[in-house]
Parts: C-alpha cells; sequence; structure tokens
C-alpha cells in the first residue's frame, strides 16, 4: 500500500462513486487515530487534536488550512482552547474518497511537528 502523506488528491466529479466499506476498510488501517462517523447521514473521517493551548490549536489550524489550499480538498474545522476537530468527507459524491485518507494522512504529520 502507498503511504498517503506520499500522495497527492485528486479532483473528484460527481459520478466518481464513494469508497467501498472494504476500501475504506484498507485504507483505515494508515489513519489509526481517526474515527469513523457520520455527518448527516454521510461517512466521514474525524479526530480531535491535543494541543497545549489556544494559540498552538490555531496556528495547528492555520496549518491544517494551508495544507487544504495546497490539495484543494477542505475540511471542516473547529479550533477550541487546546483542541482541534478535524471532519472530513467529500461533498461531491457525498461519502469517503481517497483524498479524505490523504489529508488525514497529511494532518497526522503535521501534528507530530506540534507534539
Amino acid at each position: 500500500m502507498n503511504n498517503l502523506t506520499q500522495l497527492k488528491c485528486v479532483r473528484v466529479q460527481a459520478s466518481d462513486p464513494p469508497l467501498s466499506q472494504s476500501e475504506i476498510a484498507g485504507l483505515k488501517p494508515e489513519v489509526p487515530d481517526w474515527q469513523l462517523t457520520s455527518r448527516a447521514g454521510v461517512p466521514s473521517l474525524e479526530r480531535v487534536f491535543k494541543l497545549k493551548d489556544f494559540s498552538q490549536a490555531l496556528a495547528f489550524t492555520n496549518q491544517i488550512g494551508a495544507l487544504a489550499e495546497a490539495e484543494d480538498h477542505h475540511p471542516a474545522i473547529l479550533t477550541e482552547w487546546g483542541r482541534v476537530t478535524v471532519s472530513l468527507w467529500t461533498h461531491r459524491i457525498k461519502g469517503l474518497h481517497r483524498n479524505d485518507f490523504i489529508i488525514a494522512a497529511k494532518t497526522d504529520e503535521l501534528y507530530r511537528e506540534f507534539a
């Protein structure tokens, strides 16, 4: 399996299918700290990152934002004192795409710089 941090997000078409359960199961071990959840009935990935204080949480949020812009794949981000919650799903296909796992892995990599 490819290391997800080495991959780039691709443009998703509305006709692209969301990942199957077996495809999700194959990618999930690469982002073990992320939880499979559902947002309004749409499968998603979510992780809460713990940080030292609000300043560090905001700095981490800004790095995630820069990553999202570079990859053209944008998560939902909630920034609070000492924590950042990131949720990923692909709006266009109303489900999970490989891009979501790529951003999750790259976000984990960013977080290691804060730990």
